[in-house]
């Protein structure tokens, strides 16, 4: 499907990728359908969890930013960025555009040729996927298989014949695997009139219509063969569609012939995916469903620290910073949202421990002891590999080791795993001088340098003594919303300014310089300077430790160009940071073509000999309309600097495609400049991880999960636009999962060379499990290589389909008055009870509404019995019920009072007027009498009973009892009664009975209606 555009909701934060798949020719887009599912559930889920949490959730405006700040709690102080609610929307939208360049020729990604069963399954794997990583913390994993399932079910309203069946509804059947795909039409079933102009309005035949046969358009990129009588896609790319009946009813693109189709689809795609996020956040709880959606207080702090025998110290300080860091930022928004510990030693690494409990990262980080050693290369960077795959994209990891590198084999891989996930490395290193070296080729602590320089960190070289000192980096970086103003490193040995851009919107100011012998002068647009001489001046206060100086500016710092000047005869870094939510996500990205063309994410580096091309997005203080962006360029970091200029549009939305067409030598990083309209000040930011391009390339694609104790094969492709000849292969999974490929490969130019890889995951990986493999290509003089990292998911084959039942067994809700205003001191309970009979259990049960408390009893019982007990002003209740796959079921109940538009019923049940004389003149001594039956059913009860006409007496029972029997006794000279019955809504019912005597019809000089009415009313008793 092809562009939705111009919905408010959409405009939040459909930034970034917005038209990274844009479908040309159309109007609403897999993106567009998407973003508008997305950004309903988010709003709906922290909706939810706002009122829980007992704040109103009220955006001030329609940014990101915005709808972070709110979700995450409007009191908390500091800064919000929706950079990360950004980035978890662009890698959905990434995989779901890829599906139309990786799957193109797949009919069951697409429901094309009426691949209904197939299709299902990759959206029930997906979605078993999806639940299993979101219960293993592995939200990366489970945003890029959401991105791919989403396509596949929004195809399925844009390919099939649903719409043209006249259905409104989304089929519920494609997301519930308990329930069958029914009347199917199979394939020897003609489904479709001959269209020569190949735009009819519905070509669907008559019969299938009639029948309700579901069917789907047979789609040929290569072949024109189709079944006979069958539908076929249509479009240009579709070899089918000129085969009788020719034609085709794909609604993927809002034409003349067909857009009320077109729009019922998009409708339906946009529910069916509210339908499935809705499925996965019960299943995952809103917590869980909204970290996976990027939203979630500050950035992970993660820790890798060696544990071997010299470590006492440095382990003590480690400790000692996490308290700090968690005691001083609780309750903020710089309150980290997730805390990880890597340990390492020699030969062991690991295990990763992960957390969101402050506490248990307390207690964790108190279990470690500093233990083995003595020789000095440790397995720093196999514990640092866990950390970059087990923590989000651009996270701040800290390294603390005494030791080099035993494992200096996986630099090329930890360079790869920064690149691809633009995290920030820092390393504070305390060599002590008495651990014995081994001899280990190419390792030195240079190595953790490279590293650092490459990810934007900080390589700080420290005594063990000066650490404490040194770890107010860790305290300035763990924080919401930090951007990178400038970095740049130096090797030559000469004096040289930078000038950086200081805009109103930038926060806590810090300059850090890595180097010995520095001397720097700092000066601000005014033309104050200071120099490193003392601890605090004029601009800021200056803290020197080991190798590191750390200028903290103060807070009333100065808007416009400021300038630092630095000389050095040792090789140096600078790096210049700042709190701001003006920022900036990108990815390089590559065009592809196709029957829906478009850009997708590059996995390794740019192609060299040929222009780089970006999708970047801005985000500003209030959305990307209160910037105005300027120029966008790539800049080196370590070369004398070399900016190159670029051409950029832009796709809207704070959506820029920016192309460079002379890409600078070496390592670079991207530079950005504009200016924020709300202070009307300047704004520079800089991306932080260094990217160089090659002229390998590599291709590789993960189309579904692997199963525990299986082999599970992935095709892969190398090509080189360089010298042809050997490649080395290597690869690396970060489960260290056994694998099997090729050392090498030889390439011819410009040509792919195909092969596989195996890799085998124990049988006892839990479900869940997600494996991050990365790929290397490397020509054999060793000059250029280039990289893909994959995500692939372990998921345990699943039998249980079947979602738990939960049946209310007793309300009791008595004593709730049924004026709400008087709910305070009264209470209501419910009794459930909850199975997931022959299953596999149930894990979880929560509720998603109501304010009450809920206890039940053991969840490993075969029926567990649940109690809700809650004020009778909180009168809905939704239990749900999560199984151990992730099936979902649910009880709801609702104590409201429904208001009561029905007037009471008055029935007459007797009449007892066989005294009364027909002639009416003798009436006198004579009575009459009527006895009704009165109810407000299951109103809100009867208020009074009284007398619209008649002289009688008249009595009832008590008004409160359920039906209330009434007596009128009146003369036989009043012959007419009305009784009137008011509830206590104001609804009224009436009762009329009349004893009056008639010899006929009535004379014919009444007109004929009031005849009719006359007659009418001689038998009517009930109103």
């Amino acid at each position: 499907m092809t562009s939705l555009l111009g919905t408010a909701l959409l405009a939040l934060a459909l930034s970034g990728p917005t038209l990274a798949f844009l479908h040309i020719g159309g109007e609403s887009s897999h993106t567009s359908i998407t973003g508008l599912a997305l950004l309903q559930k988010v709003t709906d889920t922290c909706r939810a969890v706002a009122k829980a949490a007992g704040h109103e959730f009220k955006p001030t405006g329609s940014s990101p930013e915005e709808l972070v700040q709110a979700c995450l709690g409007p009191t908390a102080a500091g800064e919000v960025s929706g950079a990360k609610f950004h980035s978890a929307l662009q890698q959905i939208y990434t995989q779901n555009g890829l599906v139309d360049r990786n799957f193109v020729n797949s009919a069951p990604h697409h429901f094309n040729s009426e691949a209904f069963l197939e299709g299902r399954g990759l959206i029930m794997e997906g979605m078993a996927a999806i639940k299993a990583n979101i219960h293993e913390k592995n939200f990366q994993a489970a945003r890029e298989t959401l991105g791919r399932i989403l396509h596949t079910l929004q195809d399925f309203y844009a390919h099939s014949n649903w719409v043209e069946l006249g259905y409104t509804d989304p089929y519920i059947n494609l997301i519930r695997p308990d329930h069958q795909l029914e009347n199917l039409a199979d394939v020897a079933t003609a489904t479709c009139n001959d269209c020569a102009s190949g735009s009819c309005p519905n070509p669907i035949l008559s019969s299938i219509l009639k029948e309700k046969k579901l069917t789907s358009g047979y789609m040929g990129i290569f072949s024109s063969f189709k079944p006979q009588g069958k539908c076929s896609h249509g479009g240009a790319a579709d070899l089918t569609s000129a085969e009788i009946p020719r034609g085709g009813i794909s609604k993927d693109e809002r034409r003349a012939d067909n857009v009320a189709f077109h729009n019922a689809a998009v409708t339906l795609a946009t529910a069916a995916s509210l339908q499935l996020l809705e499925d996965i956040r019960s299943a995952a709880g809103d917590k869980d469903f909204l970290r996976m959606m990027g939203i979630a207080h500050s950035s992970v702090v993660c820790f890798v620290i060696d544990t071997t025998g010299s470590m006492s110290d440095d382990i003590d300080e480690a400790r000692a910073v996490v308290y700090e860091l968690i005691d001083s930022k609780k309750g903020t928004q710089d309150e980290p949202s997730e805390y990880i510990l890597v340990p390492f030693n020699d030969p062991d690494f690991g295990p990763m421990i992960r957390t969101t409990d402050p506490d248990e990262m307390k207690r964790e980080i108190s279990k470690l002891k500093a233990k083995g050693g003595g020789d000095v290369p440790e397995m720093c960077l196999s514990g640092l590999q866990l950390a970059l795959t087990g923590a989000p994209s651009s996270s701040h990891i800290y390294v603390f080791t005494d030791a080099i590198a035993k494992d200096i084999n996986l630099k090329n891989t930890i360079i790869a795993l920064i690149r691809t996930t633009k995290s920030t490395v820092s390393f504070f290193m305390t060599a002590s001088g008495a651990r014995r070296r081994r001899s280990l080729r190419a390792a030195s602590f240079n190595d953790y340098k490279d590293l650092a320089l490459a990810s934007g960190g900080q390589a700080i070289q420290v005594s063990k003594k000066q650490l404490p000192q040194a770890t107010d980096v860790i305290l300035d970086t763990s924080t919401s919303a930090l951007v990178t103003v400038l970095q740049r490193a130096r090797s030559p040995r000469k004096q040289e300014t930078f000038s950086f851009v200081v805009d109103e919107s930038l926060k806590n100011i810090t300059i850090y310089i890595t180097g010995k012998s520095i001397t720097f002068t700092l000066t601000n647009p005014a033309g104050v300077s200071q120099s490193q001489n003392g601890a605090s001046g004029e601009l800021g206060t200056v803290q020197t430790v080991g190798n590191l100086w750390r200028i903290r500016l103060n807070a009333a710092k100065q808007t416009g160009t400021w300038k630092i000047n630095i000389d050095s005869k040792e090789p140096y870094t600078l790096k210049i940071t700042g709190q701001s939510t003006i920022t900036f996500i990108y990815d390089f990205v590559e065009s592809f073509k196709g029957p829906h063309p478009g850009y997708a994410v590059l996995s390794g580096r740019p192609q060299a000999g040929q222009p780089a091309t970006l999708m970047l997005s801005v985000m500003g203080r209030k959305g990307p309309s209160s910037l105005t962006i300027g120029d966008v360029g790539l800049v080196t970091v370590s070369s004398p600097e070399t900016v190159s200029k670029s051409t950029t549009t832009d796709m809207g939305n704070g959506d820029i495609l920016v192309t460079v067409d002379a890409v600078p030598e070496g390592e670079f990083v991207v530079i950005l400049s504009g200016t924020d309209k709300l202070s009307n000040s300047e704004f520079q930011r800089q991306s932080t991880t260094q990217m160089s391009v090659s002229k390998v390339n590599i291709q590789a694609v993960v189309d579904n999960s692997m199963e525990p104790g299986k082999a599970f094969t992935l095709p892969f492709s190398v090509m080189t636009q360089g010298s042809g000849g050997k490649y080395s292969i290597g690869a690396n999974n970060d489960r260290n999962f056994e694998m099997s490929y090729p050392n090498s490969l030889t390439l011819t130019p410009e040509q792919y060379a195909n092969a596989t890889l195996t890799i085998t995951p124990p049988a006892n990986t839990p479900s869940g499990t997600d494996v991050t493999l990365t790929m290397e290509a490397k020509s054999s003089n060793g000059l250029d290589s280039n990289y893909a990292v994959l995500r692939l998911s372990v998921v345990t084959k699943i039998t249980d389909f079947v979602p738990p039942s939960c049946e209310v067994v007793s309300v009791l809700a008595a004593d709730c008055p049924k004026n709400v205003s008087k709910c305070g001191p009264f209470q209501w309970e419910l009794w459930a009870n909850l199975t997931d009979g022959n299953g596999t259990g149930i894990e979880t049960i929560s509720l998603r509404l109501g304010n009450g408390n809920l206890t039940y009893t053991s969840l490993s019982a075969p029926i567990i019995q649940a109690n809700y007990t809650a004020s009778c002003c909180s009168q809905i209740v939704e239990l749900v019920a999560v199984d151990k796959v992730g099936n979902v079921g649910k009880c709801y109940h609702s104590i409201e009072q429904i208001p009561d538009s029905v007037p009471p019923s008055c029935e007459v049940v007797g009449v007892q007027a066989a005294d009364c004389p027909q002639d009416v003149s003798k009436c006198g001594p004579f009575q009459w009498g009527l006895w009704a039956n009165l109810t407000d059913g299951n109103g809100t009860g009867i208020e009074t009973v009284s007398l619209r006409q008649g002289n009688g007496k008249l009595t009832y029972t008590s008004l409160s009892a359920p039906i209330i029997q009434a007596n009128y006794t009146a003369s036989c000279c009043s012959q007419i009664v009305e009784l009137v019955a008011v509830d206590k809504a104001g609804n009224v019912g009436k009762c009329y009975h009349s004893i009056e005597r008639s010899a006929g019809p009535p004379v014919l000089t009444l007109s004929l209606p009031l005849w009719l009415c006359l007659l009418v009313s001689a038998f009517i008793t009930k109103f």
